[in-house]
This record gives C-alpha cells, structure tokens and sequence, in this order.
C-alpha cells in the first residue's frame, strides 16, 4: 500500500508491460437478444522481462511479490475506436477474478461474460474498410473502472484504459476456403413456377481457439453490374444451417442457394459492348479464371436468430473469389457435315463479304455437361468465330457470327460418368476468308492431285443460347477444337476421277476469227460435298497456248453424276495468242476435222473468279486435259439425236462437216481452198468463196468446181475410176458425178459434187 501510495505511476507502468493473456478457448454459450453469452478461458502471467525500464522492473517485482494476488469486483469493459470517432466497439460483463501477479506464476482464467455490439454502424465501417483491404492498422482502446483488493485490503476503484494497436499479422485475415461440391438443379417455387437451386459444399479453415453455434443464417448473393460504379446485381438467395464451430477445426458448411428468376440487368448488353453482366460472370469461370461474387446479409431462415445479428451483417458485402474451372474439353466434338461450298459473286469488290467463298454446312457439336448440372437444358441457337488449320497452320477463318438455329438431345452418362449434350445446327453460306494463300494453294493441290482425304483442324469460340427454368440466356466463347475430313476430288492422275465429257455444242455466234459455242457437259463429282458456282472462267489451252475461254454460271455441282452443264466457250486463237495461237489453232482444227485424236487442255487463271483473285491464283497451277469431241456421222436418215460414237471416216465428202456433233446449228462455209492428191502428185483444186450452209446431220454440198491438173499420173488415175462406176457413183450420191461439156473429160472443166 506505501509503495502503490508513493508510486502509482510505476506500477502501472509495471502492471501494463509485464502482463500476458494467452486465451486458450473461446465459447459461445449462447446468443441473446442484446448479444452473446461468452465463456472465455485462459492463462494469466506476469512477465517482468517484458518491463523496459530496470528501476520499474525491479520496482515492480518487489511489489507484486509483496502482494502475491489480486481479485477483481465484477466490472464493465467498454472497448471504443479512437479512429473511427470514439465509437463503441462493444462491451463487456467481465465477473470476479483472481489472479496471481508473481512474476512467472501463471493463473488459469475461466468464467462466462456478456458480450454486447456497440453501435452497429460502426461495426459495419470497420468491417467495410477491412474487407476492402483500406484497414492497414486498427487501433483500441478499452476502459474500465475495476475494484482491486489484495487479500482483506481494499484498493479501491481504479479507472484502468489501455490502448492496442493491431496491425500486419495481428490483424485476422479472411480464411481460406476450398470448394467441395457445387450442384445446381431445378426446384419448385410457389405459384406452379420452376427456379434453379444451387448446393454448395465447402471448407473454412479456422485457425482460432473459438467454440460456438452460429444460428441459421440468411445471405444475398450479388454479381457485378457493367461498371464498377453500378450497384450490384442481386441474383439468388442463399441460406446455412445451424452450424457448430469447434476450436482449431476446419469447418465443415452447406449453402444452399436459389435463384428464382434472372434479372433484366443481368441478361441486357451493357451499353457500348455487345456483353451482359452474365456474359463475362460466365466468361470468367469457364475460362478457368476466378469470377468474384458478393455475399450480403440479409433476414435470417430461422426466428430464432437474433435481430442484432441480422442488422448487423445486413449492411456487410463480402466479395467472395468463385474459382473457376477450365472447360477447354467441354466441347467434346466439332464437326461439319452435308457440306456445300459457294464461290463468290461474280462483279462482287474484293475484300467484301460478298468475295468470299461461303460454306454452308451441318454443324455437329457434342458438349460435355459438367457434372454439377443436374438440371434440363436445352440449346436453341449457336454462333461462333472458328480458324481452319492446315498441318498445323492457319488457313483462314470461318464466319459463324450469325445466330443459327439448333436442336439438341441429352445423352446419358458414358463410360466415363459424364452426361453429354449432342448439339445441331445448320449454317447458310459462312463467309470463309483465306489468310494464307500460299497455303491455299497447297490445300487445293493436295485435293486434286493427293488421292487422300484431308484433315482441316477448327478451333473455334462458340456462343450457345440455352433455355433452362429461369429462362434463355447465352454462355459465350466456350473454346472448342475439331477436325474436318476432306475428300480428295480425285486420284493421283488429277482430274481422271471427273470422267469429263462434251455432249451437244451449239453456235451462238461468230466472228472473222472466233466462235462463241455453247455445249453441255457431263462429269462426276467423286466427293460427297457440293457446291454453288455463280461464275467460272477458265481459259482452253492446246499444246500451251491459250486458245479461248470457257465461262460457266449458276451451277450447281452436286456428289455424284452432273448432266448437261451448260458451258460457253470463246473460240478465238488470235486474240487470245496472236499469229502463235492463230497457227496452232489452225492445226488444232485441221487434225480435228481430219479425225485425229486431239485433246484440249482446261486450265484457271487469276481471274477465273473475279472478286476473287486468291481462288484462281491458287487454282491456276492446275489443268484439265480432256480428249476433244469425236467427229461423228449421223445414222442414214434423218437421226440427229444418234449416239453412234463411230469416228467418221476420213473421206472428204464427210469431212465437209467439220463441226459435227454440231446437231442444232447450221455452219455457213464461206471459202474452200482444197487440193487433192495422188500418191503426193496434186490431182486438182477446189477453189470457192460461195457461201453456202451446212445444216446438222448429213447433207450435200452445191456443186464445186475443180481445177484438174492435166496429164498428171493422179489425174489419169481419176479418170479411169470414175469411167469404171459412174453409174454406181450416180446412185450411190458419193464420189464423183461426171458432167463434162462435149461427152468427154478431155476438156479439162467439171463439177466436184
């Protein structure tokens, strides 16, 4: 008592450093209406090494050994937060308490207390700031008025405040949690309507000497609106459990959480982006990154919980880190089948849309259902944006942006436990633009010259609108990777596969050195794919040199045999070639009226489709070589429509008729210069600028006049076999008819009929 009379400073400088608390359990007994009822264990030392100053150590150790102990009247803590205006923090009944105050002697602490929240706005600003990480240190202090005695002496009330200051790992962080199990599934809400309900498994780690039952509680869950300054989006509510907390025990929590129906504000674009709030949640967890929901207070399941506690947590919001999960196999297959392909328009600009080839095609996707779906769905539309490979490279990309329709069907668990969801769509004329043309080129050779099927590879994002009890909504770029195999269009020999051929040719018109023929053509198409072909343009070469051109449109090539294609084609070897092409036309024709066997090769060039040029460089290394349409005679009669494929003979009366199968065209033959020969000795010439017309079918000529090289062997030799079957020639309308002025043909003047 002198020494406290003489020096109190001293001794509570003593009291203040030297004591230490270690808690060793904290219970909840039970909640009341005002607060809590807290059962609270610990050890009670006095420590003198923690003194600073020497002369107060000694002091300090010298009193309390002289004490020995000390006993608390029951006493009201009140804890305020000088930083945050003094508020009160809370309060608290502490009771009777005697402890050992020797230094190194330790006293087991054990008694109940009530505990009371202070002013509830307080509590949630302190909160708030902790949450947002803005609440780098904490500083308390708490105030008592405590009655000591020592023994049978009484020292009097004492007003006792302490400051604390809490920061860096003094202040408790947020506890870890690892999520178990989520499913989510449909449930029955009032009024005959269906919600999505979702039950979320889920540990805490609790590293702290706490015992205590928490009420049921109640919680909205919130998302992101479009701009951090929007208010949240409440989207469910979710509701726990009585829960049991045990000291230094991970905790074990149920959440079941229902989602009645989606807002408008989560669904609707925000403004300037084609995105819903939905969209990038969704985005975020299917991508594998971590999407951030809010949890927020609100009334509890259960009337039993008391009001303070509701009103406390209320005003609280928690973001919680939702961990995402990484479905990059969440599309099992991606395919495309009944495949038609579209070249572009034929005046259409480069560059556009409209210059692209376009495919249109059946998309087939299987999409894994991830395990914690235990609920209907169903697809109604798919859009996508997919990049076509070649060997590892980009070829190009594969416009899918449009919403398509879609049916979908359910397959159960396989093999592998896991449900899927079989997806189809049809897609009309995607734009396919070509990024490699190099690459192009390669891909086109190998189909028409590699006599194997191709693989392209897809990668692609893919937008699927699905339909569930709380309505429709889109889940957007989910990544997917398949293969489309492709069909060569023939073997190694190229073209051979085709089986080309020329049926009838038509004259349209003529010039002094061209033609312009239509003719219809047949092939086979070897492939199961088809194709739109608005227009064509291929230049004819012979030996090389470019002779006319072949224009196709509209057409549509279909697996299988294609008939009576319709093709016109441009004869004219001098515009085309100059005199090199006029020459080489010319042989071309003589060999061909005179029956030989000739062929004429079908090649691309840059331009063959006009809007675009990447197509035709990359079909101009190609070429088609086909045999040219046998000369043949129509049976006797009038039979223009014989199939007879017999070669003509090479007799100059059927060779007058040098554009059979011409069989609807009439040809006006307007200059013959024609010599005949006799074991290579000239016998006479034809020499006539008459026009007249050679109708289809087999037909006679006017009479032409010869220019007979007398006294030749040749000539002696016609002679004699005419005068042996005059009479049979006359008859028989072939060879020659004699008409010679004077009965004789010593003259040296006739007619060739």
């Amino acid at each position: 008592m002198v020494l406290g009379f003489f020096a109190p400073e001293a001794v509570e400088e003593y009291a203040t450093q030297a004591v230490v608390f270690e808690p060793t359990r904290l219970a909840i007994n039970s909640f009341t209406d005002s607060g809590v009822r807290a059962h609270i264990e610990g050890d009670f030392t006095m420590d003198a090494s923690r003194v600073k100053k020497k002369s107060v150590r000694d002091f300090g150790r010298f009193a309390t050994w002289i004490a020995k102990e000390v006993e608390t009247e029951p006493t009201d803590v009140e804890v305020y937060l000088p930083e945050y205006g003094n508020v009160v923090l809370g309060a608290a009944k502490v009771p009777r308490i005697k402890v050992d105050i020797r230094n190194g002697h330790t006293t087991h602490v054990d008694f109940l207390t009530d505990l009371e929240p202070g002013e509830i706005g307080g509590i949630r600003r302190v909160a708030n700031d902790w949450i947002d990480g803005k609440l780098s240190q904490l500083r308390v202090r708490g105030k008592a008025d405590v009655a000591i005695q020592s023994g049978i002496i009484h020292l009097g009330k004492q007003t006792i405040e302490q400051s604390l200051v809490f920061q860096g790992n003094d202040l408790p962080t947020v506890p870890a949690y690892n999520i178990s199990k989520i499913n989510f599934h449909e449930v029955n809400l009032p009024f005959a309507h269906k919600g999505m309900a979702a039950d979320v498994s889920l540990t805490v780690q609790n590293n702290y000497p706490v015992d205590f039952t928490i009420p049921p509680l109640g919680f909205a869950i919130l998302v992101d609106n479009c701009s951090p300054t929007d208010p949240y989006i409440m989207m469910a509510d979710a509701t726990t459990e009585e829960l049991h907390i045990e000291p230094r025990q991970d905790v074990h929590l149920n959440v079941s959480g229902i989602v009645r129906q989606l807002p408008d504000a989560l669904t609707t674009a925000c403004p300037g982006s084609h995105e819903s709030p939905l969209d990038a949640l969704l985005g975020d967890y299917i991508h594998g990154s971590d999407a951030t929901i809010y949890v927020r207070g609100s009334d509890s399941p259960s009337l039993d919980t008391p009001k303070w506690i509701t009103d406390l947590i209320s005003d609280i919001t928690v973001p919680v880190p939702f961990p995402g999960r990484q479905l990059d196999h969440l599309l099992k297959s991606f395919s495309l089948a009944d495949v038609q392909f579209h070249l572009p328009e034929p005046f259409a600009e480069p560059d556009t849309p409209e210059a692209q080839p376009k495919i249109s095609a059946k998309v087939k996707a299987l999409v894994a259902l991830p395990e914690e779906m235990s609920f209907p769905v169903r697809v109604d539309r798919v859009k996508a944006d997919a990049d076509v490979y070649y060997h590892g490279k980009k070829l190009g990309n594969l416009d899918l942006h449009k919403w398509q329709k879609a049916n979908s069907s359910r397959i159960e668990a396989d093999k592998d436990g896991q449900p899927a969801l079989e997806v189809e769509s049809r897609v009309n004329k995607a734009p396919l633009t070509i990024t490699d043309d190099d690459l192009f080129s390669e891909v086109v050779q190998a189909l028409i010259f590699g006599g194997k099927p191709l693989i392209l590879g897809i990668k692609a994002k893919v937008d699927v609108e699905i339909e569930t009890a709380l309505g429709k909504f889109a889940v957007r770029k989910i990544p997917a990777e398949g293969v489309v195999p492709v069909k060569p269009i023939g073997n190694k020999g190229g073209f051979a596969s085709l089986g080309l051929q020329v049926g009838d040719i038509d004259i349209l018109q003529t010039g002094p050195s061209s033609l312009i023929l239509q003719a219809e053509v047949n092939f086979t198409n070897p492939t199961e794919y088809s194709a739109t072909v608005p227009y064509v343009n291929v230049n004819i070469l012979n030996n090389g040199t470019v002779l006319g051109q072949a224009t196709a449109k509209d057409v549509v090539v279909v697996p299988g045999p294609n008939k009576n294609i319709v093709v016109e084609v441009l004869w004219d070897p001098l515009a085309s070639s100059g005199k090199k092409g006029a020459a080489v036309g010319r042989e071309l024709l003589s060999q061909y009226i005179s029956g030989y066997n000739t062929t004429l090769t079908i090649k691309p060039h840059n331009g063959t489709i006009p809007a675009q040029p990447t197509l035709g460089k990359a079909l101009s290394g190609l070429s088609i070589e086909m045999p040219t349409p046998k000369l043949r005679a129509p049976k006797s009669g009038h039979d223009d429509d014989s199939d007879d494929d017999e070669d003509a003979s090479p007799n100059l009366h059927r060779n007058l008729h040098p554009l059979l199968p011409l069989r609807h065209s009439t040809i006006y033959l307007t200059h013959i210069n024609a010599t005949a020969y006799y074991h290579d000795e000239p016998i006479g010439r034809i020499l006539y600028d008459l026009p007249f017309a050679v109708p289809p079918g087999e037909s006679q000529s006017p009479r032409l006049p010869v220019d007979w090289s007398l006294g030749s062997v040749g000539y002696e030799a016609v002679r004699k076999a005419l005068g042996e079957s005059e009479v049979e020639c006359e008859r028989g309308g072939r060879g020659w008819d004699r008409e010679v002025a004077g009965g004789g043909v010593g003259e040296g003047t006739g007619d060739w009929g």
